[in-house]
């Protein structure tokens, strides 16, 4: 299970909104690469998957794929916004180790191989 804000809920909303294709939901996935070996992804997607979890925040639904579902489950999404930057901010009791751009993590199942940090806007 994954725990979106208040504040994570509203943000997708108001991409949902703002987007020019049809959207069903928020798509949340790990990927290899980040300074800790995983990543997080989130992109807005029209439909779920076949193989995908299926997560009902009222008006907006999340879709995580089988492979990230078990790095990503017990996880808090929150979305901040403040003078220094806004963007989701994700709160993993699965990660073991963390980078400081906020988006890298790594396992104690996949520690991943490391690369360099690259902040990314949201």
């Amino acid at each position: 299970m994954i725990t979106l804000t208040d504040g994570a809920i509203k943000a997708v909303e108001r991409f949902i909104a703002n987007s020019d294709k049809p959207t069903g939901g928020l798509r949340i996935e790990v990927t290899d690469g980040g300074c800790s070996g995983l990543q997080y992804g989130l992109r807005l997607e029209a439909e779920a998957g076949e193989n995908d979890s299926v997560m009902d925040y009222g008006a907006i639904k999340v879709f995580v794929d089988a492979e990230s579902l078990p790095s990503l489950d017990g996880m808090t999404v929150d979305f901040l916004d403040s003078v220094e930057g806004s963007g989701f901010k994700f709160t993993n009791p699965n990660a073991v180790k963390s980078c400081a751009c906020g988006t890298s993590f790594s396992t104690n199942n996949n520690g991943g191989e490391s690369k360099s940090c690259t902040p990314h806007s949201h």
